[in-house]
């Protein structure tokens, strides 16, 4: 695949799997489309924004005629481009089912359109919902519980609809939760960590016992790109770091890390319909021959040590600034 659109290229998952491809495959040519919404940062491409072979578009998956002209000639489509935060799902669910629904549609519809070679949808293992025991597999019945995991269920159901009646070549990679460099601090690995170096309380749901499989990003990036190049047309990927671990366990490895007491832990009230364990088997996966490479402990160190080290990244974002508009035609010439 040469030609690949990426969209939602800014933002956490999909900025990396950019910087990845760039490195990993020098024919490849990156076309990145992203709304630039709040998540969306073009600080996240700043290495990468004066290679040949990228290109970036502002502009929203939901407008048939940006994307259109974004896809014509590509091969290939992954699509990053989602809300994703499960508090904001609760609270505005109709911004979701807009960007993660009918934008899905939307490029359906370009990529039929154009006849495109592959289409990727990358989803998430909570919409299989909780799991009290054992792993999710591929083929098991969606539960979703937030407004957020259902949105991302409609949208792979839409996707596969469209392999079984347009036969149009798509596929589904399903991870756990992703940790790494550039991840919006509104998630519990980057907020807390931030919030440590800051001093300030680490607010813990619940009885902090909510397990979660931790996936590191560029394992996640390798996977996606396996499919890409080995998947079967039609199929559903489960990406899995096996390494399930509580909240409350991540916390203290967090505040070991950095050398911070305990007390900055701050026991909260749960949110609505918070999941207890989320599991998947990612065996289909491993028989293309992908695994996990790294040990979560060196990763989370180094996920721990890139936020230390670019304190301005997230201190921007943190305090809430309004000029990102007027920097970003400033430092890279998008309005």
């Amino acid at each position: 695949m040469h030609k690949i659109l990426i969209t939602g290229g800014a933002g956490f998952i999909g900025s990396n799997f950019v910087k990845y491809m760039l490195a990993e495959h020098p024919e490849a040519e990156l076309i990145v489309l992203d709304k630039l919404t709040y998540a969306g940062n073009l600080d996240n491409l700043k290495e990468v924004w004066d290679d040949a072979r990228f290109t970036f578009v502002k502009g929203d998956i939901c407008d048939g005629q940006v994307v259109e002209k974004s896809m014509s000639g590509c091969d290939a489509v992954i699509n990053f481009a989602a809300e994703t935060h499960v508090d904001r799902s609760i609270g505005d669910a109709g911004a979701f089912v807009r960007t993660d629904v009918y934008g899905t549609h939307v490029l359906l519809e370009a990529v039929r359109k154009l006849k495109v070679r592959r289409y990727i949808q990358i989803s998430t293992d909570e919409v299989y919902g909780s799991v009290g025991q054992g792993s999710s597999r591929e083929g098991d019945p969606l539960n979703p519980s937030s407004p957020y995991a259902a949105s991302k269920a409609g949208a792979d159901l839409l996707v596969l609809s469209y392999y079984v009646t347009h036969s149009l070549p798509v596929l589904i990679t399903r991870s756990s939760n992703n940790f790494g460099s550039n991840q919006y601090p509104e998630k519990l690995i980057p907020l807390f960590v931030t919030n440590a170096l800051e001093n300030i309380s680490l607010p813990l749901y619940g009885d902090g016992l909510n397990v979660r499989d931790w996936l590191y990003v560029r394992d996640n990036c390798r996977a996606i790109d396996l499919v890409l190049q080995r998947g079967e047309v039609g199929e559903i990927y489960n990406v899995g770091g096996d390494n399930e671990k509580s909240n409350r366990e991540i916390t203290d490895l967090i505040l070991r890390i950095l050398d911070k007491p305990k007390s900055l832990v701050k026991m909260v009230r749960d949110r609505p319909g918070h999941d207890r364990r989320y599991s998947v088997n990612s065996e289909k996966l491993k028989d293309l021959g992908w695994a996990p490479k790294a040990r979560f402990e060196d990763d989370l160190e180094r996920t721990v040590q890139w936020y230390e080290e670019n304190e301005d990244w997230w201190r921007k974002i943190k305090e809430g600034r309004k000029d990102f508009q007027e920097y970003y035609k400033r430092q890279y010439g998008i309005e």
